[in-house]
């Protein structure tokens, strides 16, 4: 397969993992809203939505990932850029995701 095909459907199926994970988070997100700190926090201490969270997190990090690498493949024209580019992009899209997931495992209420 070649690597174009691979982007594009893991594209396509991290979109599809995204949608129920997005629509947990904004019906959860609309119900804490107005809430004080304790109460948010309370939420984001339950394991259900730690994990389910998490899940979000990574997938949603990883999709941003791979579409901001095709706006990187389209513009940049220079190879040496584009390859930094996309290394840097990489490393963010995975340390970004386990700073939030380690801060959400280490709250406390």
């Amino acid at each position: 397969m070649h690597a174009s095909t691979k982007k594009w459907l893991l594209t396509k199926i991290s979109s599809l993992i995204l949608l129920p994970l997005m629509t947990w988070f904004i019906i959860n997100f609309v119900s804490i809203y107005d809430e004080n700190y304790s109460e948010v926090a309370l939420f984001f201490t339950q394991q259900p939505s730690k994990i389910i969270f998490s899940i979000f997190i990574v997938f949603a990090f990883f999709f941003s990932a791979l579409t901001i690498s095709e706006i990187f493949e389209d513009y940049i024209q220079d190879e040496k850029t584009k390859n930094v580019a996309n290394k840097l992009l990489n490393i963010f899209a995975i340390i970004m995701p386990l700073i939030t997931i380690l801060g959400i495992f280490n709250l406390t209420i």
